[in-house]
């Protein structure tokens, strides 16, 4: 790698169906390694096929993390390990490989864990659980913990975790092209979210949305996610105006977002952690040069509006009928300036976040260079 790092990197073969059609190449054989595209040497592991219940995914996470756990001795000893969640178990795998190792450990929270798990109650109760009790001995112990948001990071250090840094999610920029603006007539108005289809995100709110305002709009809902088929039936049950579409890749997506008018980035306002969340497409949709209508509150609605990305609304299919109606009504709302796409190159470029990271990394092992 550029920096002179060697990296070795232990995962599941990549199943799910989206990833496994697009290229059985990539998504890598269980027990094989292959070279990633920026020369990190990938060591699979095998996996359970799970459908998207809660519990099919917990399974097949906790197999993988076992057999990472001798996947992991296979190379020579690491100078630090990196155990990333949202996959909890491993967090464990992580843990327990850096201790026989004797190596330093860092953790990165891409969630805001174990909040998360009591918001979407998978713990109830006064009481805490296992999940966060071993979640929270991981954090605990470990050389460092990296959140992707400073409000998650605050909550951490509030708690007790001494050694606590954020590095955002991000992109590289110049990699994303800033599309023309959309046409400043046109009869029907394109609303796009990509992502997932699940219970953090309350899709059913933009379908309710998209049925108030009725034959004037087009909502396109592009992924995968546990309630997906839920929201088909409603979106038919309703007469909603919605076009599914399976997860899509490379200029497909680009297709997608050309055809839009504003780009949705949505998460649910009733469970608390999500005000340390900021959805993992807020930087693409940031670039790309579409309006944002952004659900969203906390940390991401500060972003959004730093960023003057496009309008913050309240999750209710009312608010959010009523701004796009706006917008299909003034499309000069809809043309952007590069403002948010300058906003996300100076705070959430790749190039910037890595070398901030590799700082730190650093000095968990000396002033040399780490191989892995």
């Amino acid at each position: 790698m550029e920096a002179g790092w060697s990296v070795d990197v232990v995962a599941p073969a990549a199943h799910s169906t989206a990833v496994r059609e697009s290229s059985r190449k990539e998504a890598g054989i269980p027990f094989r390694s292959q070279r990633g595209r920026f020369g990190e040497r990938i060591l699979r592991v095998p996996f359970l096929p799970n459908t998207d219940s809660q519990l099919g995914r917990l399974l097949d996470q906790c197999f993988s993390a076992a057999w990472s756990i001798p996947t992991a001795f296979v190379r020579r000893r690491p100078d630090i390990i990196v155990a990333t969640a949202p996959s909890l178990p491993i967090l464990v795998t992580g843990y327990i490989v850096a201790r026989l190792r004797k190596v330093p450990l860092v953790v990165e929270m891409r969630d805001a864990w174990p909040d998360l798990a009591r918001d979407a109650r998978l713990v109830q109760g006064s009481v805490k659980s296992l999940v966060e009790r071993a979640v929270e001995f991981v954090q605990q112990r470990a050389d460092l913990v990296v959140t992707v948001t400073e409000g998650f990071a605050q909550t951490l250090r509030r708690r007790g975790i001494r050694n606590v840094a954020t590095i955002s999610n991000g992109l590289d920029v110049d990699k994303i092209p800033f599309l023309e603006e959309p046409p400043l007539e046109r009869d029907t108005f394109e609303a796009l979210y990509l992502g997932n289809h699940g219970a953090s995100q309350r899709l059913e709110v933009l379908i309710q949305a998209s049925a108030l305002v009725g034959e004037d709009m087009h909502l396109r809902l592009v992924g995968h996610g546990t309630r997906r088929k839920e929201l088909v039936r409603l979106a038919r049950e309703i007469g909603a105006p919605v076009t599914f579409y399976p997860s899509l890749h490379g200029p497909a997506v680009l297709e997608k977002y050309r055809e839009s008018d504003t780009c949705v980035v949505s998460l649910r306002d009733d469970w608390k952690s999500f005000e340390t969340t900021v959805p993992s497409k807020t930087y693409e949709v940031l670039s790309i040069g579409r309006h944002v209508t952004a659900v969203v509150r906390g940390e991401a609605e500060r972003i959004m509006l730093e960023a003057e990305g496009g309008d913050v609304v309240a999750s209710s299919p009312e608010a959010i009928a009523a701004l796009w109606r706006e917008l299909a009504a003034d499309r000069g709302r809809l043309v952007r300036t590069d403002t948010s796409r300058q906003w996300v190159k100076e705070h959430a470029d790749f190039s910037q976040l890595s070398a901030r990271y590799m700082v730190l990394l650093q000095g968990l092992v000396g002033t040399g260079t780490p191989s892995a």
